[in-house]
């Protein structure tokens, strides 16, 4: 359904999307995973017509939108992050005025606009003004213009944003009915209300592609790396000094220090067995081991740190 090759995009000195190749099946809920700033709405401005990229193509299907933006657009959907509703109208005027933007002409354009109002359940606002709407009618509102025309793919970005945890389960219920129909795309920072939604996900971080694939591929590679609980006893800079000298350690994080008692997590990759290195290292520096437990990774976990590296680089950029 979506063939995107080679995706440039810039903005004066700051790279948004840098070399990004994948394809989306047709059907079902697909997912741009990434932290702020990783190239998710700019992936989805491109996607949609709203933005050329600078090198690249994308194949809506079968159309090359840069080629043939017209037709290309009529496949799609956009749902921004903040949709430019009109407030000065109520919803079923603004629906048909974005209708007939369309080109979505007669009684079709009246059909279709009161499907989507029944569709994204919104038919008792649909006669109030769109400044008196609540978040999760402006929401709604913004679904249910993207379905409009009746577009093959349906691009959604940060549907959830500023709901409340169940106006944001009534979008996570709408979108779930919506991919049984629709090709949907959604671009987000979160993970976890992902999980159980989306046939896959794609995880952009640093305007590239760093994973992709369904959740259960997704931890299945994770299994590659590992971790080492430990608490050992001894001064903190000595225990992670030893432990900075045995091989195949990827990183080192100190959980807590109690009393001269360290508790760290080992990160290391799964193919090599660091046990006795790390008991031997430890031994020698005089810190002996009170407990060690392995783990594998989550998906959750690895997310999270992909975070935490974009704010403090974010943060380093701006010093």
């Amino acid at each position: 359904m979506i063939e995107i090759k080679g995706l440039f995009k810039t903005f004066g000195e700051t790279k948004a999307l840098s070399d990004l190749s994948f394809e989306l099946s047709d059907g079902g809920i697909h997912a741009i995973l990434g932290p702020a700033g990783a190239g998710k709405t700019t992936l989805l401005d491109i996607l949609s017509g709203c933005k050329l990229a600078d090198e690249g193509s994308v194949i809506i299907n079968g159309v090359d939108i840069s080629k043939e933006p017209i037709k290309a657009k009529k496949k799609i959907g956009y749902m921004p992050q903040i949709p430019p509703l009109y407030e000065d109208m109520t919803p079923y005027e603004y629906l048909v005025f974005v209708g007939d933007a369309k080109g979505v002409l007669g009684e079709k354009l009246y059909r279709n606009v009161e499907s989507v109002i029944d569709l994204v359940g919104i038919g008792e606002a649909s006669g109030a003004m769109i400044k008196k709407l609540s978040k999760s009618n402006r929401k709604k509102l913004a679904m249910a213009q993207a379905m409009l025309g009746n577009p093959d793919i349906i691009l959604l970005d940060e549907p959830t944003a500023g709901l409340g945890a169940a106006d944001a389960q009534n979008m996570r219920e709408l979108i779930a009915k919506l991919g049984e129909i629709k090709t949907i795309v959604i671009c987000s920072r979160k993970l976890t209300w992902l999980k159980g939604l989306c046939h896959d996900i794609t995880i952009i971080s640093g305007a590239e592609i760093i994973a992709q694939g369904s959740v259960e591929e997704l931890e299945e590679k994770l299994r590659a790396t590992t971790a080492l609980r430990i608490t050992a006893r001894g001064d903190e800079e000595k225990i992670v000094s030893a432990l900075e000298k045995v091989e195949g350690i990827l990183e080192c994080i100190v959980s807590s220090k109690e009393n001269g008692v360290i508790s760290l997590k080992i990160e290391h990759s799964s193919d090599t067995d660091i046990r006795d290195d790390v008991f031997n290292a430890l031994a020698e520096s005089g810190c002996p081991i009170l407990a060690m437990d392995t783990e594998s990774l989550t998906l959750d976990e690895v997310y999270l740190k992909i975070c935490s590296i974009k704010e403090n680089t974010g943060k380093e950029d701006r010093e």
